[in-house]
């Protein structure tokens, strides 16, 4: 049987496997769909409900893609290993590496559950953009886009899908993760902390679009 320290290793290992078979269903989805569309009324167009394969480009992009593997994921384990937490990892790279696909394998279960369970009633998980609106609308539409989400009726309802996804697999992780982080407590904080990363990345889609024109223009 394996250790506990072996256990995770496997994990980290299945992690990676994982992730460069996403990679390449990322790449293989088709790419003529935006990561971030404009708000259907601001953009003077009707609503049209997400479609299963936009849905699946979804999922590998929101999991897999280069904003999860390279920023995200080694920021969180990068401060995680920075205050060594869980102390059971060790503040070296093998605890960075552990914690890294620890964390792979949560988005991916909280990102196949809200796409999966909200496609019963057409949740679309995807964020979308203001155009031409001022700061603080811009942020409220960030917010709100965190804890809701449009469906076929195009309108926004509450996103039980990503919620149940969010709290689900900060759960489930209770069973892999090590003892010092695996109650209830643990699993209910790991799931706030989960809607303040979506915010996070909900702000990124937002913003960093007009970033990019404004280095574009400077060049």
């Amino acid at each position: 049987m394996l250790s506990g320290s072996g256990t995770l290793r496997l994990i980290a290992f299945v992690c990676l496997v994982v992730t460069m078979a996403g990679q390449a269903l990322a790449q293989g989805v088709s790419t003529r769909y935006v990561d971030a569309p404009i708000i259907p009324e601001q953009a003077n167009k009707p609503y049209l409900p997400i479609s299963p394969e936009q849905r699946l480009h979804w999922w590998a992009r929101s999991t897999f893609g280069l904003q999860s593997l390279l920023v995200a994921g080694p920021i969180t384990a990068g401060f995680q290993t920075a205050v060594n937490r869980p102390s059971e990892y060790g503040p070296h790279w093998d605890g960075f590496a552990q914690r890294y696909g620890t964390r792979l394998l949560q988005v991916s279960i909280s990102n196949g559950i809200q796409a999966g369970l909200g496609a019963a009633w057409g949740e679309d998980p995807r964020y979308y953009r203001t155009l031409h609106q001022p700061f603080k609308k811009r942020v409220l539409n960030i917010l709100d886009l965190t804890v809701r989400a449009y469906r076929p009726d195009g309108e926004r309802h509450v996103a039980y899908g990503r919620l149940s996804g969010d709290v689900t697999s900060n759960f489930l992780a209770n069973t892999w993760l090590p003892p010092s982080v695996s109650d209830w407590q643990d699993a209910a904080w790991r799931s706030l902390a989960g809607l303040g990363s979506r915010a996070a990345g909900n702000a990124t889609r937002e913003f960093l679009p007009d970033v990019v024109n404004w280095l574009k223009r400077k060049h």
